[in-house]
């Protein structure tokens, strides 16, 4: 089965097709800038745009950077607050006419990395932390999601929410050296470590790609690693949460 999985974002839009049998993407990415202000309006016309860049008529995965319940996006981060209790499966479908599925964007990329990723098999608790405009987590027990955590929302140093703090849009607009950053990265882990003792930090988003930029400076036990597929995690992982919509409701 292919889907197109979608990852929607605070400063970019992807898109791509994938084969949810092998989790490989099977066509090329495409991209559309998060348009500003990130309105529901707004980035329901992206969507479509981006359905009808693939000529696509089927069925579409979304990540999204909110907590879903249901359908209904239930917070709304590096978006406007407008999204708060919007049917996201209901708004994207009848934009782009075609059966869409919303699920949290982080959860997205972890339902990758555990079903085709260096974690499959895993056991105990994995943490993934999916680095760009904010901070998005995923935790998984035993390879079950627990659903919208909305870690990076924490308060972390000197009283700010930690993705205001060490989150990769702040390393951007301040000139943080990869160095500067790791450290303040590595207060936000060393808060991870000690809430909940996982037995392997995987880190998504932009980010991940420049790992050993940062490594150095992450001091924590846990071992840590960037998400085999990186930045397309988002993508793969919510066309895999499509996919089991589909056969659940088939069912």
């Amino acid at each position: 089965m292919v889907i197109l999985g979608v990852d929607i974002g605070g400063s970019g839009i992807k898109g791509a097709i994938v084969d949810t049998i092998t989790g490989l993407v099977v066509s090329e990415r495409y991209r559309i800038v998060t348009p500003q202000p990130a309105t529901p309006e707004a980035i329901a016309a992206c969507l479509a745009q981006l359905v009808l860049h693939f000529k696509w008529k089927g069925p579409v995965g979304c990540g999204f950077p909110a907590a879903i319940q249901h359908g209904v996006a239930r917070t709304a981060s590096n978006v406007t607050s407008s999204f708060i209790g919007t049917s996201l499966d209901q708004l994207f479908s009848d934009a782009t006419n075609c059966p869409c599925f919303c699920i949290n964007d982080a959860d997205a990329a972890g339902l990758a990395e555990v079903r085709f990723g260096d974690s499959v098999g895993q056991k105990g608790i994995v943490l993934l932390i999916t680095i760009g405009t904010g901070l998005g987590t995923a935790i998984f027990t035993d390879g079950h999601l627990v659903a919208n955590t909305e870690l990076g929302h924490l308060f972390l140093k000197r009283g700010k929410v930690a993705e205001h703090y060490a989150s990769d849009a702040v390393r951007k607009a301040k000139g943080l050296s990869w160095k500067r950053w790791g450290k303040r990265f590595n207060h936000y882990l060393i808060l991870m470590e000690k809430l909940f003792w996982p037995d392997v930090i995987i880190l998504g988003g932009g980010a991940s790609k420049h790992f050993d930029k940062y490594r150095a400076q992450i001091t924590v036990e846990t071992p840590v690693k960037p998400a085999a597929f990186l930045n397309q995690a988002g993508i793969v992982g919510a066309a895999l949460f499509a996919q089991s919509k589909i056969i659940h409701d088939e069912n």
